[in-house]
This record gives C-alpha cells, sequence and structure tokens, in this order.
C-alpha cells in the first residue's frame, strides 16, 4: 500500500474531528480538569492518572526491510518502495526494553483458514518457496505491512506479536501501560491482479476473532478495557470527560489496545454494532469527540493548526496519537522540527520510525525522536499534575525510567 494516500485519508479525518470536537460542552472539560488538578472529584485526588504522561510509540513496530531476491522483485513490483520501505525496526522486546518505547502499532490481516499469505508475490517471483513458519499456515490474524511485498516482519501473527509484550510486561511489571495501535487491512487490490493474495472482507466474525486472539494472551487484570471506564448511567465518553482516566497507580504493568481504523460506515462501526459503549469488547475504537465510544483518537500531524486541535482534546481529556515523522520524507528531506512540534502537542502517544540513534544513519543522517532525556515516559507538557514526578512514574528493572 502506497503510503502517502493512507495518509491522506488519516488527515481527512483528522479535518472532520475538528467540527466533532466544537461538539462537547464546556463544563465537562471544567469538572475533568477540576479533577485531574487534585481540586475535586474522586479519593484518587492527588495522583497522577495515564492520560497525563506522554510516550513514544513505534511506528509499523514490526516492520523488517525486504532483502536479497524478494527486495528486488519488490521494487519491480512498486518502484517506489525505497521510498517508503527501506526501515526496520528493533524486535518488540528490544523497542520496550532498550529503545524505551511503550506504544506499538501493529498491521493486521486476515487469514480465518489458514496459509493465505504463506507464499507472497515477490517470493514466487524470484523462485522461492513458502514462508518457512509453521505458523503462517494455522488460522489467525497476520502481522505483516502489505501481504505480497512488504511482509518482512519480527513477529508474523498477532498472537506472537501479543505473546512477546507479555513476556516483557510480567518481567517488568512497574512499566506504565503499554498501547497497542492496530490496524486492520487488506490486501492491495494492485497486488491481487498480478496473482497475488486476496484477503477476505473485514465482518463480525473476524472483528470477534481479533478480540479472542487478545484475551487468549492476556488475562482481564492484564488489560484496560472500555469496561474498566465505564461508569453506571454514562457513555465511555462521559465517564472519561467527567470521572478520568486511571491512575498510573492501578495501571502500571497492563497493556490497553485501540483500532486506529475510523469513519461512518467502516470497521469501527461494525465492531460498535451490538457494544456502542465497547461493552465487552477488548479493543477500544479511534472515537470521534461527541460519539458515545470516545476515549481515544489520532491527529497524525501535529503542525500547524493541528497543534491548538490536540492540545485541546488532551485537555479535555481524550488521549491522542500523534506521528513526529514518516518513513522516509523526514530524513530525506531533513524536516527535523515535527518532532518538537509533536511533543509539545501534548499528545499522549508520539509514534516514530526512529526511536533510537543509528536508524537514519544509511540516510546521513542522526536524527532520533525521543523524549528529552531519552526516558521511557514524563510528565505530560501540556495536561500534568502540578506535582507530578517523573522519577516516580515508572520503574523497570529497579530503575527510574525518566531521566
Amino acid at each position: 500500500m502506497i503510503v502517502s494516500t493512507r495518509l491522506g485519508a488519516m488527515v481527512a479525518a483528522a479535518i472532520a474531528m475538528v467540527a466533532a470536537s466544537s461538539l462537547l460542552p464546556s463544563a465537562a472539560f471544567g469538572q475533568e480538569r477540576a479533577q485531574a488538578d487534585g481540586s475535586a472529584g474522586s479519593s484518587q485526588a492527588g495522583k497522577t492518572r495515564m492520560n497525563q504522561i506522554q510516550f513514544m510509540g513505534a511506528h509499523n513496530a514490526y516492520h523488517r526491510e525486504m532483502q536479497g531476491a524478494e527486495l528486488a522483485e519488490s521494487i519491480k513490483i512498486d518502484p517506489g518502495y525505497p521510498s517508503w520501505g527501506l526501515y526496520s525496526h528493533a524486535s518488540i522486546p528490544d523497542l520496550l526494553g532498550r529503545q524505551n518505547v511503550r506504544g506499538l502499532e501493529l498491521d493486521l490481516l486476515p487469514d480465518p483458514e489458514g496459509g493465505l499469505y504463506r507464499h507472497p508475490l515477490a517470493r514466487k517471483q524470484a523462485g522461492l518457496g513458502p514462508i518457512d513458519d509453521p505458523a503462517m499456515a494455522k488460522p489467525g490474524m497476520k502481522v505483516l505491512h502489505v501481504a505480497d511485498q512488504d511482509y518482512n516482519t519480527t513477529c508474523r501473527t498477532f498472537v506472537d506479536c501479543l505473546q512477546q509484550v507479555r513476556t516483557w510486561s510480567r518481567a517488568n511489571p512497574g512499566h506504565v501501560p503499554i498501547v497497542l495501535q492496530l490496524e486492520l487491512k487488506q490486501t492491495d487490490d494492485r497486488w491481487e491482479r498480478l496473482g497475488g493474495a486476496v484477503s477476505p472482507p473485514w465482518d463480525a466474525a473476524l472483528l470477534d476473532g481479533v478480540d479472542r486472539e487478545v484475551r487468549s494472551v492476556f488475562s482481564d487484570a492484564e488489560l484496560i478495557t472500555a469496561d474498566d471506564l465505564r461508569r453506571p448511567g454514562l457513555t465511555l465518553e462521559q465517564s472519561i470527560l467527567k470521572h478520568g482516566w486511571p491512575t498510573l497507580d492501578s495501571a502500571r504493568g497492563k497493556v490497553m489496545l485501540f483500532f486506529d481504523n475510523g469513519g461512518p460506515g467502516t470497521i469501527r462501526d461494525m465492531y460498535l454494532d451490538g457494544h456502542p459503549n465497547l461493552e465487552g469488547r477488548a479493543v477500544f475504537t479511534r472515537g470521534n469527540p461527541g460519539d458515545p465510544d470516545a476515549a481515544i483518537t489520532m491527529v497524525n500531524d501535529p503542525r500547524g493548526a493541528n497543534t491548538a486541535m490536540i492540545q485541546d482534546l488532551v485537555k479535555r481529556g481524550y488521549m491522542v496519537r500523534t506521528r513526529s515523522d514518516e518513513p522516509l520524507s523526514t530524513v530525506k528531506n531533513k524536516e527535523f522540527s515535527r518532532v518538537e512540534i509533536a511533543l509539545a502537542s501534548g499528545a499522549q502517544l508520539v509514534t516514530t520510525d526512529f526511536p533510537t540513534v543509528g536508524m537514519a544513519a544509511r540516510y546521513d543522517s542522526d536524527f532520533v525522536a525521543e523524549l528529552p532525556g531519552g526516558g521511557a515516559v514524563r510528565c505530560n507538557p501540556v495536561f500534568s499534575r502540578r506535582d507530578c514526578r517523573e522519577n516516580r512514574l515508572e520503574t523497570v528493572g529497579g530503575a527510574a525510567s525518566a531521566r
């Protein structure tokens, strides 16, 4: 899939969200802010909440660029591949550990019968056999970027990726919540016409399957779900705006997931069907302000007027994801101001493809996107408590991760 096409759709969704945000009552903002400052509300006043911090995430956290004969064939399939596909991430344990990432984006493709993506087009054209991994032959969600062209990954199945997160989390129980951003994808019709895989359309059964796979790895006690936040008689949105998010003390060591698919008549609507407030669901949706399911949203480009939009959403009580860079235009165009803008916006989750020094070196750049000081978490620059102390936000491996 061409990256610029996807971003165009995301920007359009962000513009629509500006108008939607004006529907929120000012009283809700005032009430939530008072509780966050510890001047009103619950017995948890005086404690930092999980939406009052900021952390880095890895865009396409599973991604490994193509190599050798497969790379050559991938470029034949799409000559533009080097402009968007030549970047690689460390394994999930290293992202979470050595690189201090607390957000991971995973792209999921449905494979209800198993084996659908075992013999991608690039391998066929290179004269290679199927991918030598038994897990690829089994039913279940697969994690890859583009099924027939850009499919190298550090964890091929959704369950495998989740198990890697769980293993690291259980070994480091003092971490702030790990946020998993899920993009539900389908195969590209251009590659389908060339003889590539044809994925089934997402439907209610497949979405229920995502929930099952999540719960097959994580216990209820290890997850943060909408059921944990929603209050009696209130929608999910009303609950987080009025009562706020959990404190870090109650959320450490847990995992939260959300779909970044949005818009009307889409996957989000199917997932909400029968669950308008995400009752019983394992994953949050990308909600639009004013909708019952609104809790987490995205504004991918933090620049220009979007800075104020993000700041407003964060202050209202939403969690927001934005991006500090894009592969690979940021380093090729040497446009490095975006990372500072993203961090200053207050978006809780700032995702990057360059979370550590050296990843941009092949482009003659030392660019890295990280929190000031290189830690895993910091007090939110727009919406943190006055008594927030970064050395108390998280302890991993016996030492505070904020530096």
